[in-house]
């Protein structure tokens, strides 16, 4: 059974490997949730995940044979990174098998760390498979992202970290996955304070944990922007850890994950991945549960896909008033477009996009029908402009 004691001869692993991530206050997000919030930042690790801490500590205790003979790990994302940067510290082969669907940014990068990358499958569960099938033919050892003791003890010693900067936390919010992370932390923050609160947050397209431990049904979905988190089958070993020593497990949605993303960019400066923003999505959900406490939060990994990341910002501008879509309706005679663009500036608002519809619209074969995209500063801010297009007579309609 996984202990404080096996998380702290981790500890002494992975010092000076791996970076002791700072873990200070947000007065900004404390002052938003009404709890006073601590972020772990994970996201500043070599790799930009924890994930490399559960990896390091699995190859440092490789014995002489299995270090020979190598290891192979099966993961699109954070763990295959991992395990390669360690890997080839150590001077120790691996093989990591993705997906073909794994995006080629986090192919070449994992093959940067020198990994030989295998991609095979259309799916998560076909790539395992075929990494056990290589375990077995090549003499290989496969580092499982989560279902593995060591792997767990590794990433419970940033919990050790955070405990030792901040003794006094009430509770800790923890993304669960597979379950690895909050295995390891549960077990070191319950170990070296038993009134320590730790609650889970899943995404409800994937609560698998949820389910498994609350006996729920729940049903699965196919996809979701924290894609680090996207387990469909929690561990064995992990989910008897969750079941003894979490004290409660809460799910958000992809409204909620995408704003969490966009709060820590804006109010942090720091890029965080879905999965590393749950924890903060949780108590943009569930306000009440946080409130008046010390929290402590882990920013679990930062990489996400710039296309991602250019959506999450655009839909989080649309959200908060500050870009809008408009049509105007007018007479179609010279000037028009020029009095439209006149007014728009004179309220303040700078104009993204222009588009002229003559043929597709019910309007009069006179009249054309304009449509903006505006930056603008809030919702309040639309309605001035509106108002002011319409002021001139002309017919508006938000989009």
């Amino acid at each position: 059974m996984l202990s404080l004691q096996d998380i702290q001869n981790a500890a002494g692993r992975l010092r000076g490997a791996v970076l002791e991530t700072p873990c200070v206050e947000s007065r900004t997000l404390s002052q938003i949730t009404g709890a006073q919030v601590y972020l772990k930042f994970e996201n500043l690790q070599f790799t930009a995940s924890f994930k490399e801490r559960g990896a390091l500590n699995k190859l440092a205790q490789l014995s002489p044979e299995e270090r020979a003979r190598g290891v192979v790990a099966m993961s699109a994302g954070n763990h295959a990174q991992g395990v390669a940067y360690h890997a080839q510290r150590l001077g120790v082969r691996a093989v990591i098998v993705m997906p073909r669907f794994t995006p080629g940014v986090k192919v070449e990068r994992t093959r940067g760390f020198g990994a030989e990358v295998v991609l095979h499958g259309d799916s998560l569960a076909e790539a395992r498979q075929h990494a056990y099938a290589l375990a077995e033919q090549q003499g290989l050892c496969f580092v499982h992202p989560y279902d593995d003791e060591q792997i767990a003890a590794g990433q419970g010693t940033l919990a050790l970290e955070m405990l030792a900067e901040q003794p006094d936390l009430d509770l800790l919010v923890v993304a669960i996955g597979g379950g690895g992370l909050i295995a390891g932390v549960a077990t070191a923050a319950k170990g070296l304070n038993p009134d320590i609160e730790i609650i889970g947050v899943q995404t409800q397209r994937f609560p698998s944990m949820f389910n498994a431990v609350r006996q729920a049904e729940l049903p699965m979905g196919t996809s979701t922007i924290a894609e680090g988190i996207a387990v469909t089958q929690p561990g064995a070993i992990t989910q008897e850890v969750v079941a003894r020593l979490v004290d409660d497990m809460l799910l958000v949605d992809e409204g909620d994950i995408e704003q969490a993303v966009l709060m820590l960019l804006e109010i942090e400066k720091t890029l965080v991945e879905g999965a590393g923003a749950a924890g903060l999505a949780a108590l943009l959900r569930h306000p009440q549960r946080f409130a008046g406490k010390k929290v402590g939060m882990i920013l679990s990994g930062g990489n996400i896909d710039p296309l991602l990341l250019a959506a999450i910002i655009g839909r989080g501008m649309v959200r908060s008033g500050r870009l809008a879509r408009i049509k105007v309706s007018a007479r179609d005679v010279p000037g028009v477009l020029a009095r439209i663009t006149a007014t728009v500036a004179a309220a303040g608002a700078n104009i993204e996009e222009v588009h002229h519809q003559r043929a597709f619209t019910m309007l009069a074969a006179q009249s054309v029908e304009i449509e903006l995209v505006l930056q603008t500063r809030n919702k309040a801010h639309i309605d001035e402009v509106i108002a002011a297009l319409q002021a001139e007579g002309m017919q508006v309609n938000a989009v």
